[in-house]
């Protein structure tokens, strides 16, 4: 059976790091090198990712939690202690058998969802190749509050692109502020984008978050009218 802090600290998904027999995978032996860079990328990620490891953090749950402001409360040798969601799982860089920024010993004993006014405009999709049992391509949670045609405040998520949970710290900070229209959209997220290095069988990630986040938001304005 599953757990909230289960689901938080589960590891990637990636072939090549679950093919103990004929992979390189430097988050299974750290220094061995990564056969995923050179082999079938197609569900790899496109942000965020490294020479060292270019996995994808699989929860769908998680990149809800990264829009909505989550707090992890953590117990271990040096006490308690809380963090903010957004930084409890790393990036790759030069170590990626290191999933979050827990010690050694330290336990996850709550999530804290502090109020979000406009939560209720809020939502989650999921791309995947297929309907049932299957980890996302990419997916979007997003919350958008809108005042007179106005953005007033936005929360966006990303999935299925990046080693960790992706908030879109760019697309919001572009949107904010901003009409709620299709060209904000998309230019917001455009500019999350920017950074994105795609693989050579995942590149149609960029365009397929780029629509997704764009319907996404799309779909929220018009709630909200």
């Amino acid at each position: 059976m599953a757990t909230v802090g289960g689901n938080l600290l589960q590891r990637t998904r990636c072939t090549y790091f679950y093919d103990t027999d004929g992979s390189r995978c430097n988050k299974r032996a750290p220094g061995s090198g990564c056969d995923a860079i050179e082999g079938f990328t197609r569900g790899h990620a496109i942000l965020g990712a490294s020479s060292a490891c270019v996995a994808t953090h699989p929860s769908d749950m998680c990149v809800a939690l990264a829009a909505l402001d989550a707090v992890v409360h953590l117990h271990g040798r040096g006490g308690a202690r809380t963090l903010p969601f957004t930084e409890l799982h790393r990036l790759p860089g030069d170590h990626p058998e290191f999933d979050t920024v827990l010690e050694p010993g330290e336990l996850i004993t709550a999530i804290e969802l502090p109020p979000l006014s406009f939560a209720a405009n809020s939502t989650y999709r999921k791309v995947r190749d297929r309907a049932s049992y299957a980890f996302a391509l990419v997916s979007i949670a997003a919350a958008l509050e809108i005042d007179g045609g106005v953005i007033k405040d936005v929360r966006i998520a990303l999935g299925g692109v990046a080693h960790k949970p992706w908030r879109a710290s760019k697309a919001e900070a572009a949107l904010r502020g901003g009409p709620a229209t299709e060209e904000a959209f998309l230019a917001a997220a455009v500019a999350e984008m920017a950074d994105a290095v795609p693989l050579r069988d995942n590149g149609f990630k960029i365009a397929l978050t780029k629509r997704t986040l764009v319907a996404v938001l799309g779909d929220l304005a018009g709630a909200s009218a």
